[in-house]
C-alpha cells in the first residue's frame, strides 16, 4: 500500500503538491496527518475543482504501508501517526520538499529537495520533466500552492524557478481570477480585533544591534489565517524581523518572518519544534503561557543573534599613507604604485586629511607638483571606530559622497573603507535563500562554503583547516586559504599544497603551529614566509599578507606587508583571487573580490588588471599553462594583452632565471604538448632560444617524449627521472653543443642538470649512432654504454629513435638487465688468495658481464667462473 501525506496544519502548497504526487504514484493513497489551515478548509467546502478522495489517518492500516510519500515535509515531528512508519526496514520514504534542513529530518530513498519557494515548484518540473500533463482545474490547485507560500511570488525566498513553474501552470490554463478570490481575502471581525492587538502589544527589543519586532495577542476561540495578519502587520510597520504571538484554544501559535540574514527565523523557532525557512516559520505550541513562550524566545534570540557588521569587519589594513609635508608628485606616485584613489595625510601620527587621485591630477595638470600635500587636502569628512555599525558607515558613504572612510582608534588610523568594501558587504548580505548560496548554478550571493568544503575536502585536511584557524585566532590573527588550493576545491581537483595567508606575522604563526601540532617547519625571515610539513604527505605554505609592486616592467616585484585584499588583487589571474576564511567567528566564508567563482564557472581565464604582463610578463607563460592545463580559455582582453605583451617585447626583460623557472614548470605540466603548441601560436619559443621552431619533427619527438614517459611511469622502478628534461632535451635538439651549453648558463641551470644536458649532446647521441650501426648487441655492451647515462637521457635517446629493436633494447636496459647483480664481492676474493689490487674491479666487471650475457647463474658458478679464468692470480 502507498500513502501520500504532507505536514500537520496543511496549507495550500501541502495540498497541491499531495495532488501533483498522486499524478505520479496514481494508485497511492491520499491521506493528511492531522488537521488543515483556514484557507484550506474553505477550499474544500466551497470549491467544486476537483473531487478530492482522502482516508483519514485512523481508517489506513499502517502494517500494511510499504511506500510512504512525503511532500512538503521531512520533518518527522510534524507527520502525525505516519512517524511510526519511519525507520521500519520494510518501508521505503520517497521525500518531495522545499525547505531547509534540521535535526529532526527523515532520509528517504528517493529524495527531491530543491530550495525553491514552494514544493508545488518541484512538483511542476516532474510533471514537466516526464511529460505527465495537467488538467486546467489541476493546474488551479498547483498555482494556489506557488501562490500561498511565495506570497504571490513576492516573498524573499521566492526563485527564478517559482516563476517558470508559475509559467507552465498558466500554460497549462490555471485559473488565476480563483487563485486571488481563494488567497486575497477581506478580514474577519475577529480578524481586525486580534490584528489591533497585535499593533497595540508591539515591543522593539534590540539585541547585538538588530531591531526584533515582538506582539502578542489573545482570543478566546480560534481566529483562522493568523499567518495573513502578521503578513499585514509586517507590511505596515515595515519590519526586518516580527515575531507574533497569539493564545487561542488553549495553544500558543508563534509565527515569524525575517527579512534580514543575521536573524534566521527557522532555526529560532527549532528551539520550539517549528520549522520553515530562513525568512519565514511557525509553530504551535502546548502547555506553556505567553509570557514563557516570550521569555523562552528571547533567551533563544540572545544566543543566536550574531552582532551585525561593524567598520572592524569591513575595513581593510594595514592603511597606506602619506604625511602632510610630502608633495603631490610623491602622492600620484603613491596613488599610481598602490592603484588605489584616496591617501589619508598624517602629521605627527594623527589623521588630518584625505587627498583624491582627482585633486592631485588637477594638481599636477596645474604645475603644483613640488607643492606639499597639506595645502589641498581636504580636511572635512566623516571617520569611524571600529565598532562603528554598517547601517552608520552606508549612511555616510551615501550622504556625504565620500569614498573612503578612514576607521580610527585613539585618534590612529587602523583601517579604511571604501565604497566598494561597502557595496560587496551589502551585496554579500542581501541573500537569504539556500539557493542563493555559492554553486555553479549561478552567481554567489552569500559566500559561505562549509558544506562545499565538508564535501569535498578529505576528513584530514577539513579538521586541518579548523587548527589552522584556531592558531591565528590564539594570536589575534585573520587567516585565509588562498589560490590554487581554494581555486581546486571547486574544480574538484585533490590539492594536498595548502596555501594561507594570515594578516600578521607569517613567521610567528608558523612556530605557534608547530608549537601545538606534530610537524616540521621551515621560515624564510626575508619574505615573512613559511613551510610546515605534516604527515601524510600534506604540506602548509605560510605567507603575511603583502602587496607588490614593480619599478619597470619585467622588474622582481618590491614587497610590503598589507591586507589579505591586496594580496589577493597581486595575484596573476582571477581564478587564484579566491580566499577561505578560516577563523572560527567567520569559517567558511569565502572572499571573492574579483569574480573568481563566476570566471571557474565560465571557464575564462583573466587577468586583474590591463598592466599585468607588463609588470610581470612571466604571467604570459603561467596563462597559458593555466589555460592548457584546466582547459579553459582566455577572456577577449587577456589575449589581447598576451600579444600586446608579445609585440612590444616585454618578455625579452625576463632574466634567464625566471624563464627557466616558468620553463621547467611547463614541462612537468600533462598537457605539455599542447601547451608548447600554444606557446608557438604566440610566437614564445623564441624567448626560450631563437632557433627553436615549431615543426612536424618537433611536434614528434615531443609527442613520442611523452608516449615514452608514460610507459616509464608504468614501470613503478626506482630510478628518480626529472620529468620536464626529458622534454627540454627534445625542445632544444636543434641547438648545436656551444648554443646549448650557453643556454644552461643563461638559465642559471644548477650543475647536476646541466651536466645532464651536457651528456645528453656529447654521449647521447653518438651510444643511439652506435646501437643503429650494431646489428646485435650484448647485454653486457648495451649496459656498459646505457649505465653511464641519465635515466632522462636513456629515456630521450628512447624517444628519438623509432626504431623497434633499439626500443626493446633499452626497454630491456630498464627493466631487467639494471636490476642484474652479482654475488662475489671482494671479500670472496680476498678468501680465494687474490691479492688487493685493480685486478679486482677487473675481475668483478668480467663477472658482471659474463652474468649479464647469461653464461654464468649462481654463487657457485660465479666462483667456478673466476678459479677457470684468473688461475694465475690464486695463491
Amino acid at each position: 500500500m502507498d500513502v501520500i501525506t504532507t505536514h500537520i496544519n496543511a496549507d495550500f502548497d501541502g495540498l497541491a503538491s499531495m495532488l501533483a504526487a498522486k499524478k505520479l504514484y496514481p494508485n497511492a493513497v491520499l491521506s493528511f496527518p492531522g488537521g488543515q489551515e483556514k484557507n484550506l478548509r474553505d477550499f474544500f467546502l466551497q470549491s467544486t475543482l476537483y473531487a478530492f478522495q482522502t482516508e483519514k489517518v485512523k481508517n489506513i492500516p499502517l502494517n500494511k504501508v510499504k511506500r510512504l510519500i512525503l511532500v512538503d515535509i521531512r520533518q518527522k515531528g510534524r507527520i502525525g501517526k505516519f512517524a511510526t512508519l519511519c525507520g521500519r526496514d520494510d518501508i521505503e520514504v520517497h521525500i518531495y520538499d522545499h525547505h531547509p534542513c534540521s535535526s529532526d529530518d527523515i532520509s528517504g530513498k528517493v529524495e527531491y529537495i530543491q530550495p525553491v519557494g514552494a514544493t508545488a515548484t518541484i512538483m511542476c518540473q516532474i510533471l514537466k520533466r516526464n511529460k505527465i500533463s495537467l488538467t486546467a482545474d489541476e493546474a488551479t490547485i498547483l498555482m494556489l500552492g506557488i501562490y500561498e507560500d511565495t506570497g504571490n511570488l513576492t516573498f524573499a525566498s521566492t526563485t527564478p524557478e517559482d516563476y517558470e513553474a508559475a509559467a507552465y501552470l498558466l500554460s497549462c490554463g490555471a485559473n488565476l481570477n480563483i487563485v486571488s478570490d481563494m488567497i486575497t481575502k477581506e478580514l474577519t471581525a475577529d480578524q481586525v480585533i486580534l490584528l489591533n492587538q497585535l499593533v497595540e502589544n508591539i515591543s522593539i527589543k534590540t539585541i547585538n544591534g538588530i531591531d526584533i519586532m515582538i506582539t502578542r495577542a489573545s482570543a478566546e476561540s480560534y481566529v483562522g489565517e493568523f499567518s495573513i495578519l502578521v503578513h499585514k502587520l509586517k507590511d505596515m510597520q515595515n519590519a526586518n524581523v516580527l515575531f507574533a504571538l497569539a493564545n487561542m484554544d488553549d495553544r500558543i501559535y508563534l509565527i515569524a518572518r525575517s527579512r534580514i540574514p543575521e536573524v534566521n527565523v527557522a532555526e529560532v523557532l527549532s528551539e520550539f519544534g517549528g520549522g520553515g525557512h530562513p525568512t519565514a516559520a511557525a509553530v504551535t505550541i502546548h502547555a506553556m503561557t505567553l509570557a514563557q513562550v516570550e521569555h523562552k524566545l528571547l533567551d533563544k534570540l540572545n544566543r543566536t543573534i550574531k552582532p551585525v557588521k561593524t567598520a572592524k569587519d569591513l575595513m581593510v589594513a594595514p592603511v597606506i599613507s602619506i604625511t602632510a609635508t610630502e608633495t603631490v608628485k610623491k602622492v600620484a606616485e603613491l596613488l599610481t604604485r598602490y592603484n588605489i584613489n584616496v591617501l589619508p595625510v598624517i602629521d605627527k601620527n594623527s589623521l588630518v586629511g584625505l587627498i583624491s587621485r582627482q585633486i592631485a591630477e588637477k594638481a599636477l595638470f596645474h604645475g603644483l607638483q613640488n607643492v606639499p600635500v597639506r595645502e589641498y587636502m581636504t580636511t572635512e569628512f566623516f571617520t569611524a571606530k571600529p565598532s562603528t555599525p554598517l547601517t552608520v558607515i552606508q549612511k555616510a558613504i551615501i550622504e556625504n559622497n565620500q569614498r573612503f572612510i578612514p576607521v580610527l582608534d585613539r585618534k590612529k588610523i587602523v583601517g579604511a573603507i571604501t565604497r566598494t568594501d561597502l557595496l560587496r558587504a551589502l551585496h554579500v548580505d542581501s541573500g537569504l535563500t539556500e539557493a542563493e548560496t555559492i554553486s555553479f548554478a549561478q552567481t554567489p550571493r552569500r559566500k559561505i562554503v562549509h558544506s562545499l568544503l565538508k564535501e569535498r575536502l578529505s576528513g584530514r585536511v577539513f579538521a586541518l583547516l579548523h587548527q589552522i584557524g584556531d592558531v591565528a585566532d590564539s594570536l589575534g590573527y585573520n587567516v585565509y586559504a588562498v589560490g590554487g588550493f581554494v581555486r581546486d576545491i571547486f574544480l574538484r581537483i585533490e590539492n594536498y599544497d595548502i596555501d594561507i595567508v594570515v594578516e600578521g606575522d607569517g613567521i610567528k604563526f608558523t612556530r605557534t603551529f608547530a608549537s601545538q601540532y606534530p610537524c616540521t617547519t621551515k621560515v624564510h625571515r626575508k619574505f615573512g614566509t613559511g613551510v610546515i610539513l605534516l604527515p601524510e604527505q600534506l604540506k602548509i605554505d605560510v605567507a603575511s599578507a603583502r602587496l607588490e609592486y614593480y619599478e619597470h616592467p619585467a622588474a622582481p616585484p618590491v614587497v610590503e606587508w598589507s591586507s589579505i585584499k591586496h594580496d589577493l588583487y597581486r595575484r596573476d589571474f582571477t581564478i587564484n583571487t579566491l580566499a577561505i576564511q578560516l577563523n572560527k567567528s567567520s569559517w567558511g566564508n569565502l572572499i571573492d573580490f574579483f569574480g573568481a567563482v563566476r570566471d571557474i564557472k565560465e571557464k575564462f581565464i583573466r587577468v586583474l588588471h590591463n598592466l599585468s604582463f607588463v609588470e610581470d610578463p612571466s604571467r604570459v607563460f603561467r596563462a597559458i599553462r593555466f589555460e592548457q592545463r584546466l582547459s579553459f580559455r582566455f577572456s577577449k582582453l587577456t589575449r589581447s594583452l598576451i600579444e600586446n605583451a608579445v609585440k612590444m617585447d616585454f618578455i625579452k626583460g625576463l632574466s634567464g632565471k625566471r624563464l627557466f623557472i616558468e620553463l621547467q614548470l611547463i614541462l612537468n605540466e600533462e598537457k605539455v604538448l599542447s601547451i608548447i603548441k600554444r606557446m608557438a601560436e604566440f610566437g614564445l619559443l623564441t624567448y626560450i632560444h631563437p632557433s627553436i621552431q615549431y615543426t612536424p619533427a618537433l611536434k614528434t619527438i615531443l609527442k613520442s617524449c611523452d608516449t615514452v614517459l608514460s610507459w616509464f611511469d608504468l614501470l613503478y622502478l626506482n630510478n628518480v627521472c626529472d620529468r620536464w628534461l626529458v622534454f627540454y632535451l627534445a625542445l632544444t635538439e636543434q641547438l648545436s653543443r656551444e648554443e646549448s651549453e650557453k643556454l644552461c648558463t643563461k638559465f642559471h641551470m644548477t650543475k647536476r642538470d646541466a651536466e645532464k644536458v651536457y651528456l645528453a649532446k656529447s654521449q647521447g647521441l653518438d651510444i643511439l649512432k652506435w646501437m643503429l650501426a650494431k646489428r646485435k648487441i650484448k647485454n653486457s655492451e648495451l649496459y656498459r654504454r646505457l649505465n653511464t647515462l641519465p635515466t632522462e637521457v636513456c629515456l630521450y635517446i628512447m624517444a628519438k629513435t623509432t626504431h623497434p629493436d633499439i626500443r626493446r633494447a633499452i626497454s630491456v636496459y630498464f627493466t631487467h638487465l639494471q636490476n642484474i647483480s652479482i654475488h662475489i664481492n671482494g671479500n670472496d676474493l680476498i678468501k680465494m688468495g687474490i691479492k688487493p689490487g685493480k685486478i679486482y674491479k677487473r675481475i668483478l666487471e668480467d663477472l658482471h658481464d659474463a652474468v649479464l650475457d647469461e653464461k654464468i647463474a649462481g654463487r657457485e658458478a660465479e666462483l667456478e667462473y673466476i678459479r677457470k679464468k684468473y688461475t694465475a692470480y690464486l695463491t
